[in-house]
């Protein structure tokens, strides 16, 4: 496992900005980039080039520009600009509407009301265009917050919004129920942050137990959810459950990060179901990266089981 010091060591990492050059350098080169395999690209054009790649062979995709914890809400107001354009972008280029955005990129670090600004403009631009906005969750300071600004959005009548639940969070149970009251579609993970113990589950046993309990509530009073998992016990959990309660495929979906376990994201499409790619782009990767690696030692190994555990 990861001490502490070796996650303050990736997180020193991330901020490095000779590391960040020399690795732009080379990690998209024409060949061998390293970051190629995780990031559809540096600038929108990769990303929709990727996009469609990915339409062509049977899957679903989110869009999501790289960049969070903006600390300046001239920043924030930057990224909800480049939402708008990627918007306008997405629509030109014909692929599948849906994006995703977390909103400390929005400037929630900041203040409510700025992300709340903010958030509006990407909605209310997105919506007449007939996009999907998923909010994504952040970690657990942020995720009451988040909540609350999704359901006053919501109740303004903004329900071509989502948002993202943690299975590993000790509330995300009545979360759950609170998103489905609403009427709104919840992509379920696991979680990838470093939570106190506290506020969070700390054994794979009982996240994974978790998760299908949340799954279990989604699939049978939620609203077209997504499971968003590499674990192949929680799919197969999913698949049983959802056959014996005569839940057609067409009802949730699943989704797995660009570049993950791809054989078992065709095998899923060659089987019938739903799957989603979640495709991050942006010249903020490298921090990005270097942040995921950091957040729970599980990842280093995640990341390498996504390379080499394919068949």
């Amino acid at each position: 496992m990861l001490d502490a010091a070796s996650k303050a060591f990736f997180h020193t990492l991330a901020g490095s900005r000779a590391l960040k050059r020399l690795s732009s350098r080379y990690g998209f080169r024409p060949s061998g980039g390293f970051a190629r395999r995780f990031i559809a690209g540096e600038d929108v054009g990769q990303a929709l080039e990727a996009t469609r790649a990915l339409q062509a062979s049977g899957m679903l995709i989110t869009l999501d520009h790289l960049g969070e914890s903006v600390s300046s809400s001239a920043e924030a107001d930057a990224a909800t600009r480049t939402y708008l354009s990627l918007i306008d972008r997405i629509v030109a280029a014909g692929v599948e509407r849906n994006i995703s955005l977390k909103l400390t990129q929005l400037g929630l670090g900041i203040d409510r009301a700025t992300c709340l600004d903010n958030l509006r403009r990407v909605l209310d631009l997105s919506g007449p265009h007939g996009f999907f906005v998923r909010l994504d969750m952040e970690n657990s300071p942020f995720t009451e917050v988040t909540l609350d600004i999704f359901e006053t959005l919501w109740g303004l009548g903004y329900h071509h919004a989502g948002v993202a639940l943690q299975s590993m969070l000790l509330r995300s149970d009545e979360d759950v129920r609170r998103v489905n009251r609403l009427g709104a579609r919840v992509r379920l993970i696991k979680g990838a942050y470093n939570e106190p113990k506290a506020v969070a589950y700390h054994r794979k046993a009982d996240v994974d137990t978790a998760f299908v309990r949340m799954m279990q509530a989604l699939l049978t009073e939620g609203v077209y959810p997504a499971l968003a998992t590499h674990d192949v016990k929680m799919i197969e959990a999913t698949k049983q459950f959802a056959a014996e309660r005569g839940i057609g495929k067409d009802r949730y979906e699943f989704q797995m990060l660009y570049g993950i376990r791809r054989d078992l994201q065709t095998q899923l499409v060659a089987d019938g179901y739903r799957m989603r790619v979640y495709v991050p782009f942006g010249r903020e990767w490298f921090p990005y990266f270097m942040r995921r690696l950091g957040e729970r030692p599980a990842n280093v190994g995640f990341v390498l089981k996504g390379i080499f555990g394919e068949r």
